[in-house]
């Protein structure tokens, strides 16, 4: 009689036991400790443990598995307008708003304040990025509604509670709220100026009455958006739109549909009709697409600080399994093209990692340093275009490092992949962010310059890529189809000179070598060697 053993197998790599994702993360401690944040270590030790563990690994799962549901009518017949989420959904944002990720530097001001919420935003973007959507918009809303004093006044205590209130009520019987954007149109998209929903004033100049459609509605669910309307003939306005009127009564926004999107699963987008729905007029009118445009310096941010989080996600996988798989005789990563891959992917993720957290210095100085106004303006979209590009690129090359197990579902690396797209296409295209880089060149010349003498200094940055990098600004002011180029220079000279000021020295080599002194955004793994590869992989992931 035969003894069946066909599926006795070894040389299967087991799924990651769970590990501390901030300790193991040289990188990232580094950039939070010279930053300004060494007060939040301990705190993101807490975070890092939390978010890095099989439990949080498995709700995670479960919120894109089982994604919202609109539910429009109750049984009875009755509008309801609502969205059912998973309670793995409502589990992971009330770890996020406990942990005050979408109001900390606001709520809790100190020196690092904006660093350490960005290294705890990174942690957790790591563990699941459909939920940083609602945490972005309601942490980009504050500065701005904290310019409008009376509506401050009555939101203060709700936008900066760390209490996650899901409840479907009016917003006085709450304890916490969420703020949502409502911005592009069927008919516009990008072209903000192209908007045809129609704001009327009722009662005075601020409370409006809105008709009309948003093609993206994001997080339906929020308290509140954030739209854009116009009041006849003017440019648009900005207003924030309840989900209650001010009467107790439910706004008249219809959700039409949800979004069947390729990633981003956990987290409901909406298509939406107003009826004559409330709205109130926040700043100045026909000056809304300033004042989001504004908003978008902190969402951009976090677009930059995600995709990092996505890379990092995906390096962690790639490097797991490459140290437990054997093939031809000995591990993955004792073989010399998987080591030049992996190292190629270490670099891009440790330089994505320190300009993250630089970024997220700059807005807490931007006021009175130059220099950090400059990062905020110029670098912010031209990082927000180069990096979340990059993301889709380094992901798809983790994901071939585990074969075809890694393209399969029960793995993280699929929902990994399909999430890095939307960074790119949210707050601004790449075409929309390299123009916005070139407008300020262009309009503000005073910060390129402190932008440029920032890269020239102490020589961070070589020579040759200087000289390069002025010649194609000089020709870039003329030309908006260089706009691109110039924005993945910004970055790639930025990224070199913090880490040649910061990084171990055979780091900061590599990725000059490999991003400067040769064409940059190809495949990875063709520039180094194996040796640059191995000394890598030991600095970025210090684990099993």
């Amino acid at each position: 009689m035969h003894d069946w053993n066909t599926h006795e197998v070894d040389n299967v790599v087991p799924a990651p036991l769970g590990c501390n994702l901030y300790d193991s993360d040289a990188a990232l401690r580094e950039a939070v400790l010279r930053e300004g944040a060494a007060w939040a270590d301990d705190a993101l030790h807490g975070i890092g443990a939390e978010v890095g563990s099989a439990e949080q690994a498995e709700r995670a799962r479960l919120a894109n598995a089982c994604p919202p549901q609109l539910r429009a009518y109750d049984a009875q017949g009755r509008r309801v307008e609502q969205v059912e989420f998973h309670p793995a959904w409502h589990g992971l944002m009330r770890d996020i708003w406990s942990r005050g990720l979408h109001c900390s530097p606001w709520a809790q001001p100190r020196e690092g304040a904006f660093v350490a919420r960005a290294a705890a935003f990174l942690l957790q973007g790591q563990l699941e990025a459909g939920t940083l959507c609602p945490t972005t918009m309601t942490f980009a809303a504050v500065p701005l509604l904290r310019e409008q004093p009376q509506l401050w006044d009555e939101l203060q205590p709700h936008l900066c509670s760390t209490d996650y209130d899901p409840a479907d009520v009016p917003l006085r019987d709450k304890r916490g709220m969420l703020v949502g954007m409502g911005l592009t149109e069927k008919q516009g998209g990008s072209d903000l100026r192209a908007i045809s929903t129609v704001a009327r004033a009722i009662d005075g100049a601020r409370a409006h009455l809105l008709v009309g459609h948003k093609w993206f509605y994001s997080a339906p669910q929020s308290d509140a958006h954030l739209v854009l309307a116009r009041t006849g003939d003017a440019a648009p306005s900005c207003f924030l739109v309840p989900r209650w009127g001010p009467d107790g009564r439910r706004n008249a926004v219809r959700l039409r549909r949800l979004k069947d999107k390729l990633g981003n699963r956990s987290n409901a987008s909406a298509e939406v009709e107003f009826e004559d729905a409330w709205g109130l007029l926040v700043g100045v009118p026909g000056r809304g697409i300033a004042t989001m445009l504004r908003m978008a310096h902190y969402t951009r941010m976090d677009n930059v600080l995600g995709s990092a989080a996505l890379m990092r996600a995906g390096l962690v996988a790639a490097l797991h399994h490459a140290r437990q798989r054997r093939a031809f005789g000995r591990a993955l990563d004792a073989q010399p093209l998987m080591q030049a891959v992996l190292g190629d992917l270490v670099l891009e993720v440790e330089a994505a990692t320190a300009l993250a957290l630089r970024l997220a210095a700059s807005f807490e100085h931007a006021a009175v340093d130059p220099l950090a106004a400059a990062l905020q303006r110029i670098m912010t979209p031209a990082a927000k275009f180069w990096v979340c590009k990059r993301a889709v690129q380094a992901l798809a090359e983790c994901m071939e490092v585990l074969g075809g197990n890694g393209y399969v579902e029960e793995s993280a690396l699929p929902r990994l992949l399909r999430e890095a797209p939307v960074n790119s296409i949210w707050e601004g295209s790449g075409n929309v962010v390299a123009l916005d880089v070139l407008r300020a060149v262009r309009s503000e010349p005073a910060a390129a310059q402190a932008l440029r003498d920032w890269l020239g200094a102490g020589g961070a940055v070589p020579e040759p890529a200087l000289r390069a990098l002025d010649a194609l600004t000089a020709q870039a002011v003329h030309d908006d189809a260089l706009a691109r180029r110039l924005a993945q220079q910004f970055v790639l000279l930025a990224q070199a000179a913090l880490l040649r000021a910061h990084a171990p020295q055979h780091v900061a080599d590599a990725f000059c070598a490999t991003r400067l002194q040769q064409p940059c955004g190809g495949v990875f793994g063709v520039g180094l060697s194996a040796q640059d590869g191995a000394a890598l992989l030991a600095r970025a992931w210090p684990v099993d």
